[in-house]
């Protein structure tokens, strides 16, 4: 008898779950938020109570909300799969109406003391959809033209919707991640490729149409475009952040400046050092060993989740669990790309370590799902 069997054996019925708890991956998603915490200490001036605090106080009641979710069975979660993705939608449809709007866009619900992004909900709400979707229909007709357009539906709605408020970044999120698993659930590539084709086109028409009355994006978001393509164009205007934070990314060096001694974020050169661009404050004060320590704790999660995903047998907790997986790596990517340089600026927070409530609520209670796949997988 192996120590866990004999665990199991002789622990009472209400508490074994805990024991086929992901704990491993429960550490990693420790460890890469307690870089969060320190960071945002950094950035405050060594103040708890402005950012670091609150975040703290968030990651404890999502970890909590996290294990809650892991105990209830993934039958029940496969069940209100539908019911959790027209939510998503319905909140997306209320923001258009009663939404707060902050920075030129109307993004927030105001809930009482809180203030939730329903776009972050509707990312993880359309894994589920999706899923569900792909479990139920027969694997012979994935790739039948009839059968796609149901989950194109399903991406398409949300992303039109996050599109109105203007939220381009998380769109483009929400149509990467319903891409992953449509791929991962067996779709011909050859509709990839059509789908390719078709964003060249677009991308081309976004430029001809720009200042016509029916231009496709907004000024500011054209603005973004010609930024990331010459930020030295307006240096000390819009390209003033993606300047700063490439300066406070490469003057770090190997080892960096040392904790709380990064000029760029303590002078308040650096913008939304606390959200956005929290991992340039890294680079800054840890330099290479600290961006890449972080990034290895990433790549670690991203294991831990896809070994999660081969490891169920049921078609609905393997594309359910390999959508979140897609989910959190489109958002470390574009947001490590983003600060970088190399992609435009759209407002995308690093998970787990940016200061923000929806999005790491969310996001761990979309790992409680992946836990609640992994404890209830057949054994």
């Amino acid at each position: 008898m192996s120590y866990l069997e004999y665990q199991v054996k002789y622990v009472p019925a209400g508490l074994k779950k805990l024991l086929y708890i992901n704990w491993p991956l429960v550490l990693l998603i420790t460890a890469v938020s307690c870089m969060g915490f320190i960071m945002l200490y950094s950035v405050s001036g060594g103040r708890m109570e402005v950012w670091a605090e609150p975040q703290m106080q968030r990651f404890a009641a999502g970890m909590v909300a996290m294990i809650l979710i892991a105990m209830v069975p993934i039958g029940f979660w496969r069940g209100i799969s539908w019911l959790a993705y027209l939510g998503s939608v319905g909140l997306l449809v209320l923001v258009l109406f009663i939404g707060e709007v902050g920075k030129g866009a109307q993004r927030w619900l105001d809930v009482g003391p809180v203030e939730i992004q329903p776009s972050e909900i509707a990312k993880i709400a359309l894994v589920m959809a999706l899923a569900a979707y792909y479990d139920w229909l027969p694997p012979r007709r994935v790739s039948n033209p009839i059968w796609i357009i149901p989950p194109v539906l399903l991406i398409l709605i949300p992303v039109a919707l996050v599109l109105k408020q203007p939220n381009l970044g998380t769109a483009a999120l929400i149509l990467g991640t319903g891409g992953a698993v449509m791929w991962c659930a067996g779709v011909h590539w050859a509709y990839f490729g059509t789908v390719f084709g078709a964003v060249g086109g677009a991308v081309y028409a976004v430029f001809e149409v720009r200042g016509t009355p029916w231009q496709f994006l907004h000024d500011y978001q054209y603005s973004r475009i010609d930024t990331f393509l010459d930020p030295s164009r307006d240096p000390l205007g819009e390209g003033y952040n993606i300047t700063q934070a490439t300066i406070a990314l490469g003057s770090g060096g190997f080892a960096g400046k040392g904790f709380m001694q990064g000029t760029q974020s303590r002078l308040n050169f650096l913008p939304e050092k606390h959200t956005d661009f929290i991992l340039n404050t890294l680079a800054e004060e840890f330099g290479f060993l600290g961006s890449f320590t972080l990034l290895a704790l990433y790549g670690l999660i991203l294991a831990f989740l896809f070994h999660a995903a081969m490891s169920c047998r049921d078609r609905f907790s393997s594309l359910l669990i390999t959508g979140i997986g897609a989910t959190f790596f489109l958002l470390f990517c574009v947001n490590m790309l983003m600060v970088m340089g190399l992609a435009p600026v759209v407002g995308v927070p690093l998970p787990l370590m940016s200061y923000g409530g929806s999005a790491m609520m969310v996001l761990l209670a979309a790992f409680g799902l992946v836990q609640s796949a992994y404890v209830h997988r057949p054994r």
